[in-house]
């Protein structure tokens, strides 16, 4: 059977992401779906840099503004959700373009992931309970020592001082009766073993030119109100929401315990690591074929030319 053709756009915050979904949509029929783990709570706007209705220009946008900033959301609802809109975009006929930068969630969908739902992950939670208990009460070395009788091989790829690993690799083995290298067998950069037909483009650009578009973009947030929206997450006290970058760092500000200033600087900083890291994640583990638009805009063409290739095959 053949697979359903999937554009992928990743890459590290504030490259233009958005921007190129939409170009592309509109270019080749498409409609888009969010991969981003904060574009999905509602009132939760300019923190996570979401698409504003005059961005879109028409285009369909899905898995954004769908759950309100109390509820948690998971790599699993979204890969459930992402599925439906896929088939639903395919079915108008129109090409689903997936467009974000939050790793886990684009590779759970693209490789078909096993991801455990709320009731796995409940049953999972009180596994990991029980043997986080074991390792306080008997100590590291016996943990690992436990996890060396059941899985050997696993015990020789980590480190009995990595408590959070061992325990992952234990729960693993408890759950599945099969190792936790067993799970991991997939091959993440051979496209060939997605469960859509993938073209998986990249946008980054120079690290410091990068860093220094991030710093710009979080002052221009605060001009836009960024302090109230995250004045407004503060209020909603312990959430999954509250933990994105641009609303935490603000936190200490609130209780009077920084100063505006070195919140800001926090921001920043961490807004810059998650960039790092998001390139990192990519670079990696997936096969993506990477352009610089921010520098060297004119690639764009080669771009949308190598889409109308994949298209045609």
């Amino acid at each position: 059977m053949e697979k359903q053709k999937v554009l992928v756009i990743v890459g590290p915050t504030g490259v233009g992401k958005t921007a190129l979904s939409i170009k592309l949509a509109k270019e080749f029929s498409g409609e888009i779906i969010s991969g981003d783990s904060l574009q999905v709570y509602k009132k939760l706007d300019i923190g996570t840099a979401k698409v504003t209705e005059e961005e879109k220009s028409g285009v369909p946008h899905f898995l954004i503004d769908v759950k309100d900033a109390t509820e948690n959301y998971s790599a699993f609802e979204f890969k459930q959700e992402a599925e439906e809109k896929i088939t639903e975009i395919s079915t108008r006929h129109h090409l689903p373009i997936i467009a974000g930068g939050t790793g886990m969630y684009i590779q759970s969908l693209l490789f078909d992931f096993q991801l455990g739902s709320k009731e796995e992950e409940k049953e999972a939670k009180k596994i990991r309970n029980k043997w986080e208990a074991y390792a306080m009460e008997h100590g590291k070395d016996e943990l690992w020592g436990y996890l060396n009788q059941i899985d050997p091989k696993a015990s020789e790829k980590i480190h009995m001082n990595n408590e959070k690993r061992v325990i992952r690799a234990i729960e693993v083995f408890e759950k599945t009766g099969t190792s936790i290298l067993e799970q991991q067998g997939l091959d993440l950069t051979d496209l060939s073993q997605c469960q859509y037909d993938v073209k998986l483009i990249g946008l980054e650009t120079d690290r410091a030119f990068l860093y220094e578009r991030i710093n710009q973009r979080v002052d221009l947030m605060l001009e836009e109100g960024l302090l109230e929206e995250a004045e407004y997450v503060f209020s909603l006290g312990e959430t999954q929401a509250s933990q994105g970058i641009g609303y935490k760092e603000f936190f200490a500000y609130f209780r009077e315990e920084i100063s505006l200033e070195v919140a800001t600087d926090k921001v920043k900083q961490h807004s810059r690591q998650y960039a790092k890291r998001q390139l990192t994640w990519f670079k990696n583990r997936m096969s993506v074929e990477w352009y610089d638009l921010v520098q060297m805009p004119e690639q764009v063409d080669e771009l949308i030319e190598s889409v109308k290739e994949w298209l045609a095959e």
